[in-house]
C-alpha cells in the first residue's frame, strides 16, 4: 500500500464505524496562543475533551498535519540522522467523545491492524499501564493475546496527562517486532533485550491509545470523569515502512521519491555516503515542513514560529551547500512536495506560487548572509596567515554568529580547510562571550522596562501596597479620584508644587495606559490648591497605572481628592485609529490572505502604523482593495460591541489572540459585526460610522516578511486628502495646467528628459572615442607590451568600462587603466588583454593605482575596476601605472 492508500484506507475504516472525517486542523493553533504548532491529532478537539465545546458529533477520525520543531516538543537537530524522526509528520486518530470506551478502542485498533492492514499477528505486542487490569484483559480477549504478548509498563511509557492538573489516564501502545537480526545496545553489552522496553529498533510502536478516565487536580488526587474519552495517535510515516516493509520512514513513498529527486539535484547518489545521505533526508523533511507552514501562513523571520521556520529553512540549505549545491534550490522542492500530497492537502496547491516565492526570498537572503560573512573570514584569514593547527579564536566565531547571522558549523567547516582547529579555548571563548551577549540582552530588557536600580524598588513596593488602579476610562473620561502616591524620579514624595514633574498614582482614572501598541491618554488633574497637566499615561511595577504630571500651578499632596479629566479630542483620535486598526487587520487578512498576522501595532491619535507578516510585496490594486473595503465598512456604520469574559469563551467564539501574548484569565473581546473579533484591552467608537474616513497613507517592507502600511482616519484623513490636493494644485500651478492633467505632462517632461539624456550619451560616447583615440596613440611601450594609462573626467564606472573595452580592442595586445573623477570622487578602470593576463593581473593593477588615490578594489585578470576619495592624486596614480607594468613584468 502506498502512503496515500494508508491514509485513505485509516480514515475510511473508521467511517464504517460511525466515525465523522474531520479536516486536519492548520498548523497555527486557532484557540491556544500559548502553543508553537499542532504537535498531535488531539489539539483540535482539546476543548471537547475538556468539556467547553460541543460538536455535533461523538466520534471523529483525523489525518493531522502536524510541526515538532522548537519548544517541548523539538526533534529538529535528530532530523535526517535516525529512521523515524521529522520536522513535519501526519498523525493519524480516531476519537470518542465519551461514547465508545476501551472495549471499542482496543477492537478497533486490532481489526485495522490485522485485517485491514493485514499485519502478522504473531508479530504485534500490547502494552498497558501498570495498574491497568482492564486494558489487560481486553488485549487477552479481543486480540487474543497471551500473558507474554501484553506488557504493563510504568507512568513514563503508559500515561497520559493534557496538563500538571485536567484530564488525565493511562494509555496502551501496539508495537511491531521488526525482527531480532538488528542490532540491539543491550545484547552488545552482554545483556539480554529488554523487548518493546528496550531502545532498540527491534520492536516499533505504531498505536498508541489514550483512555482518558481522570480529572486531576492540584493535589495530585484522581477523580473519574463522568464520560470517559478515547484519543488515539499512529504516525502515518511510521505505519507506512512497516506496511511498505522498510526499516526506515526515509525508504517509503511518502520521502523515497523526494529523496531520489534531491539526489539529482545534487548530483550524488543516495546510499553511497552517510554525510551525503543525512544531508539529503533533512532537505526532503524541511522542504515538507517548509511546504505546510507558509500555506498556513507562517514566514520566516526573527519572531516565534516565524523563527522556528528560518532556522528549519537554513538548515535545509546548509545542508544543500554541503551537498555541494551553491544555488538556490529549496524552492525547488515545493512543486515536487505539492505533486504528491497536493491532493490530501489541496492548501498547498492553492498557495504553491506564494510558497515558492516565500522560499525562493528567504534563499537569495541566506545567501547575502553567506556572502558577507564569508567576506569577514576572508579578512579573518588574511590578518591571522596560514592555520597550520592553530586554534580559531571563539570570539570571531561568535562575532560571526551574533553580527552576520553566519551559521557557526558552516564557519567551522570554511577555517578547518584552511588548516585551523576547534578546541576547548575555542569553546571556552565562544561560550564566554555568548554568556556575555545574554546578560546584555538581560540588561537591556531591565532598561527598556524603565524599572532598574531604585526606581524598581519604589514600584515593587507600591505593587504592595497598591493592589490595583480601577480603570473607568471605557465609559467616562472624567472621574473624581484620590492620589495614593506620587514619585520623583527614584523618591517617594508626600507633595509637588509648580514646576514640579511627577509620577502620580490615583485609586481610579478614566486615563488609558499605553499598552496593546495604543498610546497613552493626556489630560488634566485638579485638586483644590492646585493643577496639573497629564502628559502621558503608563503602567509600571506589577500593572499599576500611573501618570506623568507637570504641576502648572499651586501644589498636589498624597491622599488628596481630585478631578481627573482626559483631553477629548484626543482621546477620539486615538478611538478612530484603534477601531481603524480593526478594520485594517481584517480587510488585509480577506484582501491577502488568511495567513496574515499583526506583527506589531502604534495607535495614535493622529495617525496609525500597522506591521503584519506577508512574504510577497503588496500591489497597488491591492492597497487600493484593502482601503476600499475598510471605508465601506466605516459608511456600513456597523455597531462595535465589546464584551468582558475568560479567555477559553473568548477564544472559541472565533477571537484573534496574538501567539506569545499574556492573557489573563479574562479578557475583553472587541467585535465589528461580522467583520472583525479580536481580543483587545484598547479604547475603541460605538459604531464605525465615527471613523469618518479611513485613508492608507504608505505601504512598504520593514522587514523580511514582514510589511507597514500607515494611515490616517477622521479628521487626520480629511486633512491628508486636503494636504495632497494642495501639492496637486501647486503641481499644476507651475505647469500652468489643471491638477488633472499633472500625470499626462510629467510623463511627457520625463520621456523628453530621458531623449536628451540620450543625446547626452551619445556625445559624451563621441568624445570618449575621441579621447581613446588620443590615448591609444599615445601608448608606450613597457618591456615590450603597449600601455595606456589616461583620465577621462565626466565618465561613470559604466563610460569608463565602455571606453576601457574600446582602447583594449584597439591595442589588440596590452594594458589600460583609465580614470576619471564624477563629483569629487575617483573611478578607475584596468583591463588586460587575453594573451596577458598570465603576467599581468587587471585586479592587481588596479587595487595598487586605487591606493594611491585613498580607495580599494579588484576584480578578474582581464578587467577590473575601483574608487577613491582623494582626487588630487589621480594623475600621478595614473603616471605610477607604467612603472607598476615595468616592476611586475621584469
Amino acid at each position: 500500500m502506498t502512503g496515500s492508500q494508508i491514509r485513505e484506507a485509516f480514515l475510511k475504516y473508521f467511517e464504517r464505524n460511525g466515525h465523522t472525517r474531520v479536516p486536519s486542523s492548520p498548523l497555527v493553533p486557532a484557540d491556544d496562543p500559548t502553543l508553537l504548532f499542532t504537535n498531535a491529532g488531539m489539539v483540535q478537539f482539546k476543548r471537547v475533551f475538556l468539556g467547553e465545546e460541543r460538536r455535533p458529533y461523538v466520534r471523529a477520525t483525523t489525518c493531522q498535519k502536524c510541526v515538532r520543531a522548537g519548544g517541548k516538543h523539538n526533534d529538529l537537530e535528530n532530523v535526517g540522522h535516525t529512521a523515524r524522526h521529522h520536522t513535519f509528520f501526519e498523525m493519524l486518530g480516531n476519537f470518542s467523545f465519551g461514547d465508545y470506551f476501551k472495549a471499542d478502542a482496543i477492537r478497533f485498533a486490532w481489526e485495522l491492524m490485522t485485517k485491514d492492514f493485514g499485519l502478522d499477528k504473531s508479530r504485534l505486542t500490547a502494552t498497558v499501564f501498570t495498574d491497568d487490569d482492564d486494558a489487560f484483559a481486553l488485549w487477552k480477549k479481543v486480540a487474543g493475546l497471551g500473558d507474554d504478548r501484553v506488557l504493563r509498563l510504568g507512568e513514563k511509557d503508559n500515561f497520559w496527562a493534557m496538563g500538571d492538573t485536567g484530564p488525565c489516564g493511562p494509555c496502551s501502545e501496539l508495537h511491531f517486532h521488526q525482527g531480532d537480526h538488528l542490532p540491539c545496545a543491550e545484547e552488545a553489552a552482554g545483556r539480554r533485550c529488554l523487548g518493546v522496553a528496550c531502545e532498540c529498533d527491534r520492536w516499533l510502536e505504531v498505536w498508541n491509545l489514550v483512555f482518558m478516565q481522570f480529572n486531576r487536580d492540584a493535589s495530585g488526587k484522581m477523580t473519574p470523569l463522568p464520560r470517559p474519552s478515547i484519543d488515539t495517535g499512529m504516525g502515518l510515516e511510521r505505519v507506512a515502512a512497516v506496511l511498505q516493509g522498510k526499516l526506515s520512514d526515509w525508504d517509503t513513498d511518502l520521502f523515497a521519491p523526494l529523496i531520489a529527486r534531491v539526489s539529482g539535484l545534487a548530483g550524488k547518489r543516495y546510499g553511497a555516503g552517510e554525510d551525503d545521505d543525512v544531508s539529503m533526508r533533512v532537505i526532503a523533511d524541511h522542504g515538507r515542513t517548509a511546504t505546510f507552514l507558509i500555506a498556513d501562513g507562517v514566514l520566516p523571520s526573527n519572531e516565534m514560529r516565524g523563527y522556528v521556520l528560518r532556522r528549519i529553512m537554513r538548515r535545509a540549505m546548509r545542508h544543500g551547500r554541503m551537498l555541494g549545491i551553491t544555488e538556490p534550490f529549496l524552492y525547488k522542492t515545493v512543486p515536487w512536495v505539492v505533486e504528491s500530497m497536493g491532493a490530501a492537502y489541496p492548501e498547498i496547491v492553492r498557495e504553491r506560487a506564494r510558497i515558492e516565492e516565500a522560499v525562493r526570498g528567504e534563499e537569495e537572503r541566506f545567501a547575502e548572509t553567506l556572502e558577507s560573512g564569508g567576506r569577514r573570514i576572508d579578512e579573518y584569514l588574511a590578518a591571522q596567515g596560514p592555520g597550520r593547527g592553530r586554534a580559531v579564536d571563539g570570539g570571531f566565531l561568535f562575532t560571526l554568529y551574533d553580527t552576520y547571522g553566519f551559521p557557526r558549523d558552516l564557519a567551522e567547516d570554511v577555517l578547518k580547510d584552511r588548516g585551523w582547529v576547534v578546541n576547548d579555548e575555542t569553546n571556552a571563548t565562544w561560550n564566554t562571550e555568548m554568556e556575555a551577549q545574554r546578560d546584555r540582552a538581560r540588561a537591556g530588557a531591565t532598561f527598556a522596562a524603565g524599572e532598574e536600580g531604585e526606581g524598581a524598588a519604589v514600584y515593587q513596593r507600591l505593587s504592595t501596597e497598591i493592589p490595583s488602579v480601577e480603570f473607568v476610562g471605557y465609559d467616562s473620561l472624567t472621574t473624581p479620584a484620590r492620589i495614593l502616591a506620587m514619585v520623583r524620579g527614584v523618591q517617594r514624595v508626600r507633595e509637588a508644587t509648580e514646576g514640579d514633574e511627577v509620577e502620580v498614582i490615583l485609586d481610579r482614572t478614566p486615563a488609558y495606559a499605553e499598552s496593546g501598541g495604543q498610546v497613552g491618554d493626556t489630560g488634566t488633574l485638579v485638586g483644590r490648591l492646585g493643577r496639573g497637566d497629564i502628559l502621558d499615561t503608563y503602567y509600571r511595577g506589577n500593572k499599576l497605572i500611573v501618570h506623568r504630571v507637570k504641576i502648572r500651578q499651586g501644589g498636589l499632596h498624597e491622599n488628596e481628592d481630585v478631578a481627573v479629566a482626559v483631553e477629548t479630542p484626543r482621546r477620539l483620535g486615538l478611538r478612530q485609529h484603534h477601531t481603524g486598526t480593526h478594520l485594517l487587520h481584517a480587510a488585509l487578512r480577506r484582501i491577502l490572505g488568511g495567513h496574515v498576522a499583526q506583527a506589531g501595532s502604534l495607535v495614535a491619535p493622529d495617525h496609525l502604523r500597522f506591521d503584519f507578516s506577508h512574504g510577497a510585496s503588496v500591489k497597488d490594486r491591492e492597497v487600493q482593495q484593502i482601503e476600499e473595503l475598510v471605508n465601506e465598512q466605516v459608511q456600513a456604520n456597523t455597531p462595535v460591541t465589546h464584551h468582558e469574559m475568560n479567555l477559553k469563551e473568548a477564544l472559541a467564539s472565533g477571537a484573534m489572540a496574538l501567539f506569545g501574548e499574556k492573557y489573563g484569565d479574562r479578557v475583553r473581546v472587541v467585535k465589528i459585526g461580522d467583520f472583525s473579533t479580536e481580543l483587545c484591552g484598547g479604547t475603541h467608537l460605538d459604531a464605525t460610522g465615527q471613523i469618518g474616513f479611513f485613508k492608507v497613507d504608505t505601504e512598504g517592507a520593514v522587514a523580511s516578511g514582514v510589511r507597514r502600511i500607515e494611515a490616517v482616519a477622521g479628521t487626520a484623513a480629511v486633512e491628508a486628502v486636503a494636504r495632497q490636493e494642495r501639492v496637486l494644485k501647486e503641481i499644476g500651478d507651475i505647469l500652468k495646467i489643471a491638477p488633472s492633467e499633472a500625470p499626462q505632462r510629467l510623463r511627457k517632461l520625463l520621456d523628453e528628459q530621458r531623449a536628451l539624456e540620450r543625446q547626452l550619451q551619445e556625445l559624451e560616447g563621441k568624445l570618449a572615442r575621441s579621447k581613446a583615440d588620443d590615448l591609444v596613440a599615445g601608448a608606450r611601450q613597457v618591456n615590450g607590451v603597449a600601455v595606456v594609462a589616461g583620465r577621462i573626467d565626466g565618465l561613470d564606472p559604466d563610460g569608463l568600462r565602455a571606453v576601457a573595452d574600446r582602447l583594449r580592442d584597439r591595442l589588440g595586445s596590452g594594458i589600460v587603466v583609465v580614470g576619471s573623477v564624477v563629483e569629487g570622487r575617483v573611478n578607475l578602470v584596468a583591463a588586460v588583454t587575453k594573451d596577458l593576463t598570465k603576467r599581468f593581473q587587471a585586479g592587481k593593477l588596479v587595487q595598487e593605482v586605487a591606493r594611491a588615490v585613498g580607495g580599494s578594489g579588484g576584480g578578474r585578470p582581464d578587467l577590473a575596476q575601483a574608487g577613491g576619495k582623494e582626487p588630487a592624486k589621480l594623475d600621478a596614480a595614473l603616471e605610477a601605472v607604467y612603472d607598476a607594468v615595468a616592476r611586475t613584468g621584469s
